[in-house]
């Protein structure tokens, strides 16, 4: 998640399924098999799932991979929004 391209992937995977090479194609600096890397270690981790449709093979979202990343950060949502919730107060004081 932390890898750039890997969000700018799963970002057009959250508003719609995309081929393979649609998804090359989005990342012009890159080389297919880079764009195949990320798409792999995605694929590895659970958060993107790939189907064949012939000779395309077609990327979407795993819901449940996404589920799991949601779980491990909601202690940490907390932290965030105490600080934000300070920094408000702060501003609103000044």
């Amino acid at each position: 998640m932390a890898e750039p391209n890997r969000r700018h992937l799963l970002g057009l995977l959250a508003e719609r399924d995309h081929t393979a090479g649609e998804l090359v194609d989005s990342l012009p600096a890159l080389t297919q098999p880079a764009v195949s890397r990320h798409l792999r270690i995605l694929r590895e981790v659970g958060l993107v799932e790939m189907r064949p449709d012939g000779q395309r093979r077609i990327y979407a979202l795993k819901p449940d991979g996404l589920q799991r990343i949601d779980d491990w950060i909601t202690p940490y949502r907390r932290y965030w929004r105490n600080h934000l919730d300070a920094l408000e107060q702060h501003l609103e004081n000044r």
